[in-house]
């Protein structure tokens, strides 16, 4: 992977991860940099899961992509945040 690769997946992590956050109700007891390990993990997972329905490449904007990646960002959001509030 390149730099512009590493860098566009950071950009992309922060997106899917804080619009996972805000999906998920409540306070999140988790930080900055674990909702961007989150969306990074949920981006690549959401767009793996795209590809493999055959929705992942569309004539516009792809949408069912985005909300595969942004539910997979809210579950591991919520995941985590019950496993820091079990501590």
């Amino acid at each position: 992977m390149e730099i512009d690769g590493i860098i566009s997946a950071i950009l992309i992590g922060i997106v899917i991860g804080v619009l996972g956050r805000l999906v998920v109700p409540g306070r999140q007891r988790i930080g900055v940099l674990w909702t961007i390990l989150v969306g990074i993990v949920a981006a690549l997972i959401g767009s793996a899961l795209a590809a493999a329905f055959g929705v992942a490449d569309t004539k516009g904007v792809d949408w069912v992509e985005w909300l595969i990646q942004i539910g997979l960002a809210a579950l591991g959001v919520a995941a985590l945040d019950r496993t820091k509030a079990g501590r």
